[in-house]
Formats: C-alpha cells, structure tokens, sequence
C-alpha cells in the first residue's frame, strides 16, 4: 500500500501599505506564498505548485498576483525598510526615554 497526497504551505513574506483594489481604502496588505508540495507516507517530498497574493488586512479581499510582480514588491518593501526585509530596527533594545529610572515601566503608576 502506497499512501501519497499533497500538503500545503504558507509562508507570509511580507506586510506593506498599499490601496485596495476592493475597497479602496490605503491599509496594511500581506504578501503571501502558498505552495504545495507532493507527499508520500506524510513526507513532503517536491513542490509542484506555487502562487503568490496579496490580502488587504481592512477588508479581507484576496487577490492573485504574478511571481514577477511578488518579486517587484518584495524588492520594494526590502528597500524601504533600509535593506532588512524584516524591517526591525538594527539597534539595540535600551531604557525607554521618560522612564523614572532603570528598569521600571512607564507604564505602571
């Protein structure tokens, strides 16, 4: 007995601000990779399928988009964010300025 199949995968490459096209509104958008692979006996074993979008975080509406236009975005938000495609700061964490002292919370009263 041979048991094979397929499983998919998501992989959220990166979130920007964009307009939507069913909206309209200017707000967050994910950009996704989903892809499937073929398995057999539960191991992935080769992708045979991969398909990009973009999903608007306002609304909701997903849309397909080309490989070549993920890659154009992808480089866009990697330059925008100075080179880091996660775009976390380079610095490291220190006291938060307006703090009553090291290691307190600001927040707490």
């Amino acid at each position: 007995m041979i048991i094979f199949g397929t499983r998919g995968y998501l992989y959220q490459l990166a979130v920007m601000t964009m307009v939507c096209g069913w909206c309209g509104n200017p707000s967050a958008h994910t950009l996704r990779k989903r892809v499937t692979k073929f398995t057999l006996f539960f191991v992935p074993l080769f992708p045979f399928s991969t398909k990009f979008a973009t999903q608007c975080t306002f609304c909701g509406g997903e849309q397909q988009i080309p490989k070549e236009q993920a890659e154009q975005l992808m480089a866009q938000h990697v330059a925008s964010q100075g080179g880091n495609p996660f775009g976390q700061s380079q610095q490291q964490p220190g006291p938060v300025p307006g703090a009553q002292g090291q290691g307190q919370n600001p927040y707490q009263h």
